[in-house]
């Protein structure tokens, strides 16, 4: 009995191959498991997958490829702001990331987090202040006269009470009484009077010091009215030229200009939204 071998087929059409991430590059890092992150630090939005990376805290896309999703990596990036001279690239980039929760179960600890979220409660305890004791009627007085202002109150009310001056045997004022035999009045006229001499000084010099920072503030104030147009006009050139600069990058007049990438294209359009705005609030505020 003769065997006879298959014929081999003669393929007409080469077959398809299966496709990986563009860079051979891995970085040194363990494989990035996405179940151990919390919901809100990734994104497994079709559109755009993306997290934050673990090393520079920073949201990140995650290139997918088509037939193994075990071979995910983080794309490489940055530690420093778009436009930094000589950055330094993070060394969680090309990290292998293995997407194990698929989009349903995401979204759905992402919605129950929320809901947990918003019912929470404020424990904190709300204590009631504590009412203040009034001061007395001499200590607000004390804080609105000056030491002349509380001298010539005392004299008055010694002039005009018989128990805080000492007589002689004709009935004429000889000297006031010591300030342990007065009345109530004329003992707070005179302790009201010893306390205004002493923080006089005090007083007074803190008095100048408001006054020449006032002075100073109004200075200052008069300064700025004359030059504040100036800096406007110089707030608004100096973003002006770097909106420029970054639309000319993103729409370069020469053919042989490097091409950007799509993330690199819209990192720089939300630089961009971002000058305009500013350029916006600086041309309101003049």
């Amino acid at each position: 009995m003769t065997t006879t071998l298959p014929v081999r087929e003669i393929e007409t059409v080469s077959r398809e191959r299966k496709r990986r991430t563009r860079s051979r590059t891995r970085s040194h890092l363990d494989i990035l498991v996405i179940s151990t992150l919390q919901p809100h630090e990734y994104d497994l939005d079709p559109a755009c997958i993306s997290l934050i990376c673990p090393s520079c805290r920073t949201w990140v896309p995650i290139r997918v490829a088509q037939t193994e999703r075990a071979t995910a990596k983080i794309v490489p990036h940055h530690t420093e702001p778009a436009g930094t001279e000589d950055p330094v690239r993070c060394p969680g980039s090309h990290r292998l990331v293995d997407i194990n929760v698929s989009v349903a179960r995401w979204s759905q600890r992402l919605t129950e987090g929320v809901a947990e979220t918003n019912g929470r409660r404020s424990n904190r305890v709300t204590r009631k202040p504590r009412t203040a004791v009034a001061p007395a009627v001499m200590q607000i007085v004390g804080g609105l006269i000056d030491d002349k202002t509380a001298r010539r109150l005392d004299e008055a009310h010694v002039k005009g009470c018989s128990a805080c001056v000492v007589k002689d045997d004709e009935g004429n004022i000889v000297r006031p009484a010591d300030v342990g035999s007065r009345c109530a009045d004329g003992r707070r006229l005179a302790q009201l009077a010893a306390d205004t001499k002493r923080m006089g000084p005090a007083r007074r010099r803190a008095q100048m010091e408001r006054e020449e920072w006032s002075d100073r503030r109004l200075l200052h104030q008069v300064l700025w009215n004359q030059h504040a147009k100036a800096v406007g006009a110089a707030d608004i050139q100096r973003v002006d030229d770097a909106l420029t600069a970054l639309i000319q990058t993103l729409n370069p007049h020469r053919t042989d200009a490097p091409q950007l990438s799509d993330w690199e294209r819209a990192e720089l359009m939300g630089v961009i939204a971002l000058l305009a705005t500013q350029k916006e609030k600086l041309e309101r505020r003049r």
